[in-house]
């Protein structure tokens, strides 16, 4: 993927790895937009950064993520880069009662939401990069999020297929494999003791340039260069 000069759309791009990426991009002198549930959030980052462009939409909905597409299309109708990045995390156990809603939220905004967006802005004429947000979580589940980590087992086994199926165009399919970093991701102060998103960012920007496909940081590259005996020891290690 060539770093500059591209109109780059970031899912779940207001915090956490999403607006580190759009910071980055920022600086390498790309156009970046972002989208997000959370106006405030939005605002705050555009007042930061006011090359940042914004967009208020909750990829929950199906109707929304239409309107999305149909958005960009007739306003930026030269955007080249989709990253699939917004993903929600529940800690929950199976025994909850609340447990199935949990799920189903996950499901859609982790699985059904990227997908849909991927079969979507592959229409755009102008599309060469499509990038997947995964987690060492695909390769060695962490049982106390059971749900999120399944969903990124299907984005990566997902992204798998999507590159095989465009292997003949010009599209490049990348997957950023991030481990536990410091962000809210399920909860605020759960991941304090992480390493900071940007170590993360200018790790992946450097796999980028090198031309690499499939970008990991510290365990993560571990646990998905992974045989079953070492995926056993991660798991065990994980959740004693």
């Amino acid at each position: 993927m060539k770093l500059s000069n591209n109109k780059i759309l970031i899912t779940g791009g207001a915090s956490g790895i999403g607006l580190g990426l759009a910071e980055r991009f920022i600086q390498e002198n790309n156009t970046v937009i972002i989208c997000g549930r959370r106006e405030e959030l939005l605002n705050e980052v555009a007042a930061k950064f006011p090359a940042i462009i914004i967009k208020v939409c909750d990829l929950s909905v199906e109707s929304e993520r239409v309107k999305l597409y149909e958005w960009v299309k007739e306003n930026h109708s030269d955007l080249n880069v989709l990253v699939n990045n917004a993903g929600i995390q529940k800690w929950m156990n199976v025994t909850d009662s609340d447990f199935y809603q949990k799920a189903n939220e996950e499901i859609t905004t982790n699985i059904l939401a990227p997908i849909h967006l991927a079969n979507l802005f592959l229409n755009l004429k102008s599309l060469n990069t499509l990038i997947n947000v995964t987690s060492g979580l695909a390769f060695v589940p962490l049982a106390k999020v059971p749900v999120y980590c399944g969903t990124k087992a299907f984005l990566r086994s997902f992204t798998l297929s999507l590159r095989h199926q465009l292997k003949s165009t010009s599209i490049e399919v990348i997957e950023m494999i991030p481990p536990a970093l410091n962000t809210d991701l399920g909860g605020t102060g759960l991941h304090n003791d992480y390493p900071p998103v940007s170590e993360f960012v200018e790790s992946v920007f450097q796999q980028m340039k090198e031309g690499k496909l499939e970008l990991t940081f510290g365990t993560s590259g571990p646990r998905a260069n992974a045989n079953n005996e070492a995926i056993v020891e991660y798991f065990n290690r994980m959740n004693p």
